[in-house]
């Protein structure tokens, strides 16, 4: 249907839509100390305005405002129109907490439970 509307009408109305998702989107893509607003998110992957870092690749970390959601290993896969599609080879979901390197010592051991004979 776009197709049968002046150049110049489909230029406003697709850059008006780009905006409309920038403005009420708050996830972004930091690396390197830049922020960059992100199109969409799904689960393998993201994308994002072609022009804003065509060239991305390695390890990024992905925020919604200020929480910090993961840090991923990502690759360029495809061109989609004016956004480029990138895939995570490794997704970890950050966490509030460290992680644990030492056995929780509050709790019995299962090897040292009395026997019930």
């Amino acid at each position: 249907m776009l197709e049968h509307l002046p150049e110049d009408i489909r230029r406003g109305l697709e850059e008006a839509r780009r905006r409309d998702t920038r403005r009420g989107n708050r996830l972004n893509l930091q690396v390197g100390g830049q922020a960059i607003p992100l199109n969409r998110l799904w689960e393998d992957g993201f994308a994002l305005d072609a022009g804003r870092a065509p060239g991305l690749r390695g390890l990024v970390d992905i925020y919604d405002g200020a929480q910090h959601l993961s840090q991923c290993l990502i690759v360029a896969s495809a061109l989609e129109g004016d956004e480029m599609v990138y895939e995570f080879k490794r997704t970890t979901v950050a966490t509030a907490r460290p992680v644990r390197d030492y056995a929780d010592e509050t709790l019995p051991a299962a090897g040292f439970l009395p026997s019930p004979i």
